[in-house]
């Protein structure tokens, strides 16, 4: 079957709403310390923990999407995902709720057992917009969901977020049983041969190998920058509350509306020139958080900038690697996106340390040598692949 219009905008809202999940708990540190009694940086922890599941569950889940009916797996998936969230909510101990981080985030994966689906389903011309669509439920979700957990925990705590997201997945597990179409497998062997299969294609494709390294980098930038960004508004000059601070995720909804036109453009031009721009974004949007000061306008329009940079990197380098090998779609996504989100959880705890050390102007130092790491890598590899 192809997929209708409503189809696509579905699979954008569920990726949406579940990918928030993993995004949550980033405003809500500071009410997480105080409750525990730890300081903001150590319950911080939190984030990068939550990123580490949803890599661990790319990594060991979304491949069985090539073996499996990939709609039963969403829904079972989805399920666990209700029982975590709960587990976080119920949480009575930091390190319980350390635990409950991890299987949120291992839970989460459904996005990316979407994309597969959604690109499998969709005529070669219309991948790249198909792609562009659901990534822009992808991102508002995750900018969405700073804010509403910032607001939910300033006037509720930070367990009622929780709650709320136990209660918006269940309602998923419905309508995605309902419209949800079933796919049929592509992979007939054991799951060890399917795993070490992963490596065959990691050794023979350069063009995932160089999507992996930029986009694993990329991640690691904007993960720093949305961890530590809480406690870089949470300090003097600013001073801000949760609900404060969950607020400025809506300045970044610009980059949701990037997704589309950035999907049309890796379907029919260079997909390089996308990701030069893309990294340059993300150069800039570091300038404008280093002089910041007690100047926010500077920081709003670097919000833009980098998740722009983000869309820009991301989409064209997913739609690049569901080009490669049309049978192993589920698998590909998996080494692109796991490489993606352990750079997420290094670039969390990254963006911890450089703050412990040295304050918000050491963390722009950092992050931009990490942006001008991933421009030569780019540069490294113009040179030998072409699109």
């Amino acid at each position: 079957m192809k997929l209708s219009r409503t189809d696509i905008l579905l699979m954008a809202f569920c990726t949406g709403l579940i990918v928030a999940n993993i995004y949550y708990c980033q405003p809500l540190v500071i009410l997480v310390a105080r409750e525990f009694g730890l300081t903001e940086s150590h319950a911080g922890k939190i984030s990068y923990l939550t990123q580490a599941g949803y890599a661990l569950g790319l990594f060991l889940i979304v491949p069985l999407g090539d073996m499996f009916e990939r709609r039963k797996q969403i829904l079972i998936i989805t399920s666990f995902a209700v029982a975590a969230l709960l587990l976080a909510a119920l949480s009575q101990t930091f390190l319980l709720l350390q635990i409950a981080c991890v299987l949120i985030g291992a839970s989460s994966i459904i996005p990316q057992l979407i994309l597969p689906m959604a690109a499998n389903l969709s005529s070669d011309e219309k991948r790249g917009s198909t792609i562009g669509i659901i990534m822009s439920g992808l991102l508002i979700g995750i900018l969405a969901s700073r804010s509403i957990s910032g607001s939910v925990g300033f006037l509720w705590g930070w367990r009622t977020m929780y709650f709320i997201a136990a209660g918006i997945c269940s309602l998923l597990l419905f309508l995605m049983a309902r419209r949800f179409p079933q796919s049929k497998p592509t992979f007939n062997g054991t799951y060890k041969a399917l795993m070490l299969s992963m490596w065959y294609y990691i050794k023979t494709q350069p063009v995932l190998r160089e999507a992996s390294i930029i986009n694993f980098l990329a991640f690691a930038i904007l993960s720093a920058f949305w961890t530590t960004m809480v406690l870089f508004l949470a300090n003097p000059p600013f001073s801000f509350q949760t609900l404060q601070i969950g607020l400025f995720g809506i300045a970044g909804a610009a980059g949701a509306l990037a997704a589309p036109l950035v999907g049309k453009l890796s379907s029919g031009m260079n997909p390089r020139r996308n990701l030069l721009i893309g990294l340059i974004l993300q150069l800039v949007s570091i300038a404008a958080f280093y002089f910041t000061g007690s100047h926010l306008y500077l920081f709003v329009a670097g919000i833009i900038l980098i998740d722009i940079g983000q869309q820009a990197i991301h989409v064209t380098n997913q739609t690049r690697i569901y080009t490669l090998v049309p049978e192993a779609r589920n698998r590909l996504n998996t080494i692109f996106m796991s490489v993606s989100f352990v750079g997420a959880s290094i670039g969390s705890a990254l963006g911890l340390w450089l703050w412990d050390k040295g304050q918000w102007p050491l963390f722009c130092l950092g992050i931009a040598l990490v942006v001008i790491l991933n421009i030569f890598i780019y540069n490294f590899y113009s040179n030998k692949i072409k699109g």
